[in-house]
């Protein structure tokens, strides 16, 4: 069988390529560039807590050392406190900030040694070439040559040659915000901790007082993003160091501390949509396939959630033969969340950003705003929280048996202590990512006794058949408690975590009928099984 092409090896890209190694799929990375990403303090991400738990199995590098998890999160409005939210082991979870370079730099270590994986420098494509059996793809540089795959995904960012090569149509809004961007080491007096604030009171009022958010970063250094008036106004050094010194002053009681500038520059946010995610063989995920930016969503984290979400239907795909229904419900369950994403953002930016108008005088307006900017920044609600498939075409039909718990069908997993059939005890979210479903019964008090006294008692030999008998590759897993969840009940998650159904006691059938449906429903006999020898 053909590797799988990934065009492009930024974040999402070299994720793609390692999650398929995971599942033993080999890929080759053709990278337009040396091989290599620079320093740049000013381009950071920040990632949700299941995002950054993706990225740690992948890499196997703790990326939370290398970056901050927020100790607490501060919303300020003039010169009053809006909102506060504190993180602790009691509370939410903290997002991570972390530099974008260091992020790619561990993934592409983590390639070095993937014996499935081939990254391609200089490699520039050009060309792509379709037909039923597999994707030929031709780029030119150093190492100019066609290259055959089984599949190719393009994640070659905003203006990806895939897209265009595939005549995808990318409508949607340019410039919809521009942000100036300066990384500098400072001492602040909110150690560890980011702070939004709005209308600060050293500018002036109007549509240029804007806003400036201050996240932390590691050694001393922060991030400070300033939100800039319409138009296209030119942001020179004069202009940038101005408002760096000015911003310092005010949050130090007039005296600006002593400062180390970094890096700075100009962020544009454009939100855009592509018309299709599939063509073919080919699909698009991360920037090549969404644009989104404004009031705090993360567009990486969404990427990456493209490419978990992608990978394990490829690698099904490329060792069972395509199913088309799987492959496609990759575009309609991703730009679903995505699109929904956007048109959140999109009706919020007039009120948030509208002047004038009876907003200011109406009680609690300005407290409801400044919460959706959270939400939106802390991977929360509408503006920020993970997307759900509970409308996917993957989901099952009403299943008899099926019960509600914490997590709706279609949401990601809560990440709970279960014991593996090893009997080691492990996270949930650890067996993650590795092609198969996991079925987890929920069994109070198996944790006390060793695992050979339950594993041939009570329903576990049962369910362990019906395990065995499912339509892909599964592993059981004993859970003693999951949220919402009864004694004796059995969950279905997919391979990147979302939940499929919760069952009342053991159901093989059930249990059968809806790992059929995740999978995309029964593959027709007949139907074309492989994608091209080499």
């Amino acid at each position: 069988m053909d590797p799988v092409i990934i065009v492009g090896a930024g974040p999402v890209g070299l994720t793609l390529a390692l999650l398929l190694a995971r599942q033993d799929v080999p890929a080759v990375v053709l990278d337009e560039g040396p091989g290599k990403d620079e320093p740049r303090p000013a381009r950071t991400v920040v990632l949700r807590e299941d995002t950054t738990a993706l990225l740690e199995r992948l890499t196997g590098v703790a990326l939370a050392e290398q970056g901050v998890r927020w100790a607490g999160w501060r919303s300020l409005r003039r010169k009053q406190v809006m909102s506060e939210v504190a993180f602790d082991e009691a509370g939410p979870a903290a997002p991570l900030h972390i530099a974008q370079h260091i992020l790619t730099n561990a993934l592409r270590a983590a390639l070095v040694d993937e014996p499935l994986v081939r990254v391609a420098v200089d490699s520039r494509l050009d060309a792509i070439e379709q037909e039923s059996s597999g994707v030929t793809a031709h780029t030119r540089g150093t190492g100019g040559t066609w290259w055959r795959g089984s599949y190719l995904a393009g994640c070659d960012g905003p203006r990806s040659t895939v897209r265009k090569l595939q005549d995808i149509r990318f409508p949607g809004r340019t410039a919809v915000e521009r942000h100036a961007v300066a990384a500098l080491r400072v001492e602040l007096p909110w150690e560890d901790r980011a702070l939004l604030h709005r209308m600060p009171p050293w500018r002036q009022s109007g549509p240029s007082a804007g806003e400036v958010t201050a996240r932390p970063l590691p050694d001393g250094v922060w991030r400070l993003d300033w939100l800039l008036p319409p138009g296209k106004d030119l942001v020179t050094p004069e202009v940038l160091l101005a408002r760096v010194r000015e911003t310092l002053a005010g949050w130090s009681d007039g005296s600006t501390p002593v400062y180390d500038l970094l890096d700075t520059g100009v962020h544009t946010v454009h939100h855009r949509l592509a018309r299709r995610w599939r063509a073919g063989r080919v699909f698009l995920a991360g920037d090549a396939a969404h644009l989104l930016g404004a009031l705090g969503t993360q567009g990486l984290d969404e990427g990456l959630r493209d490419a978990d979400n992608l990978a394990w239907k490829l690698a099904a795909a490329w060792h069972h033969g395509p199913h088309e229904a799987l492959l496609d419900s990759y575009q309609a369950e991703r730009r679903a969340v995505v699109a929904a994403r956007l048109r959140a953002a999109d009706q919020t930016l007039p009120v948030l950003r509208g002047g004038g108008g009876l907003r200011h005088i109406v009680p609690g307006a300005a407290r409801s705003h400044d919460a959706l900017l959270t939400d939106g920044h802390l991977g929360r609600g509408a503006l920020g929280g993970p997307g759900s498939y509970a409308g996917s075409p993957l989901a099952p039909g009403r299943l008899e048996a099926e019960i509600p718990v914490d997590t709706p069908p279609g949401a990601p997993v809560a990440d709970v202590r279960v014991t593996a059939e090893d009997g080691s005890f492990v996270r949930l979210r650890d067996r993650l990512g590795r092609g198969a479903l996991l079925v987890v019964l929920i069994a109070p008090g198996a944790g006390v006794w060793d695992r050979r006294h339950w594993v041939s008692a009570g329903v576990m030999p049962r369910l362990a058949a019906a395990v065995t008998a499912l339509p892909h590759p599964a592993e059981l897993l004993v859970a003693e408690s999951y949220p919402g969840a009864p004694a004796h009940s059995v969950l279905l998650v997919r391979p990147d975590g979302h939940l499929v159904t919760a069952l009342s006691g053991v159901r093989p059938a059930e249990l059968y009928a809806a790992a059929e449906a995740t999978l995309g429903g029964a593959v027709k006999e007949g139907a074309e099984t492989g994608s091209g020898a080499r």
